[in-house]
């Protein structure tokens, strides 16, 4: 989390300073005419940050911070040291302001590169080192991180364009072509602090649900397998015998918490065939294997809404702790098997009770 606060306040500090040497609020307030510290040069590194100890990958990573902040620490050293002796040359404002302007569009560009540099090394950890972080992913999808890296592709595009304008009209009457780019960055950072509360919330709330159930998901979940296909008999009897190993697997096992477990899944299991397995629940179940899982889930989810030690705890933790692999799927399939929203069955037990 502090990564990801540090990210933002990096985002909205640069933001700021930028709207404050707009108004000339900083110019002339102190013994430097100019200063502009390039708080964009922190982004992406506090973001690799994040993100490698989110993934619970920061011992195997690279310590970016060590570089990082001692070379920012010389840009701006670097940037004070220019302005205070051209500040004190006998250079008209005009020839001043053209200068400044200039130098500061080749650190910008120097940091552009360095801060791409580490973003697409970021996305490379995101998309392809996916087996260094089961465990991660065993609580959250990183659909919103997977979000946030195609909406920061854009601001990068914003960036782009806005340095190429500022070039092309000689580093002076550019600053319409950072508005896009400080709009739209604000609108990003709000949605980054409220999704990463919300998705850090639900992480540490399925953690606490999970240890509660002393239940291990991590897709490998150790148990025997069981083997059903004795003979090939394919009577009512024998099915009734069948499904009731079946169930009473799946219930001891827990396998119905997993989102991903299929009827290939249970295949493997069981040692039977897919459409044997078909054949045998939707004939003494009534249902399809999708419906006969999703009960046993409805049932989990109303056992931890109505407890009080997860009365606090967010919808959406509880769908995806009960088997549910999205928010939206739980409310769906909730709804149809109880005629109710989780919210709307929650409200309405308590009350009755």
């Amino acid at each position: 989390m502090l990564y990801l606060n540090l990210l933002i306040l990096a985002i909205s500090l640069n933001n700021f300073q930028s709207w404050a040497l707009e108004k000339n609020l900083f110019q002339h307030r102190f013994a430097l005419d100019y200063i502009q510290i390039p708080w964009h040069f922190l982004a992406m590194p506090f973001l690799y940050m994040f993100l490698v100890n989110y993934l619970n990958l920061a011992d195997k990573s690279y310590k970016l911070l060590k570089v990082i902040i001692p070379l920012f620490l010389i840009i701006v050293v670097a940037q004070v040291s220019f302005v205070f002796n051209y500040s004190n040359s006998t250079f008209t404002q005009n020839d001043l302001d053209y200068l400044y302007e200039r130098y500061t569009s080749f650190e910008e560009i120097f940091s552009l590169v360095v801060s791409l540099s580490i973003f697409i090394y970021s996305f490379y950890i995101l998309y392809k080192k996916e087996k260094l972080f089961p465990k991660i992913l065993s609580f959250d999808n990183l659909k919103w991180i997977h979000t946030f890296f195609k909406l920061t592709t854009v601001g990068y595009s914003l960036w782009i364009l806005a340095l190429i304008i500022k070039v092309k009209m000689n580093f002076s009457g550019f600053l319409f072509s950072y508005y896009p780019l400080r709009i739209y960055t604000t609108i990003l950072i709000y949605w980054l602090g409220y999704q990463g509360l919300r998705q850090i919330r639900i992480l540490k709330e399925r953690k606490h649900i999970r240890e509660s159930l002393s239940i291990e998901l991590n897709g490998n979940i150790d148990v025997n397998a069981i083997n059903l296909n004795t003979t090939e008999d394919t009577s009512s009897e024998k099915h009734k015998e069948q499904f009731l190993k079946i169930d009473d697997f799946i219930k001891k096992s827990k396998k119905y918490l997993l989102p991903k477990y299929t009827l290939q899944n249970l295949s493997l299991d069981t040692e039977l065939g897919s459409s044997t397995l078909s054949l045998i629940i939707n004939n003494i179940a009534g249902k399809s294997f999708t419906d006969y899982l999703n009960e046993m889930r409805i049932e989990q989810a109303k056992s931890l809404l109505l407890d009080s030690d997860y009365s606090n705890y967010t919808i959406t933790s509880i769908g995806l702790e009960s088997g549910f692999n999205s928010k939206s799927t739980f409310y769906t399939v909730f709804k149809k098997h109880t005629g109710y929203t989780p919210v709307e069955f929650k409200n309405i037990t308590v009350a009755v009770n």
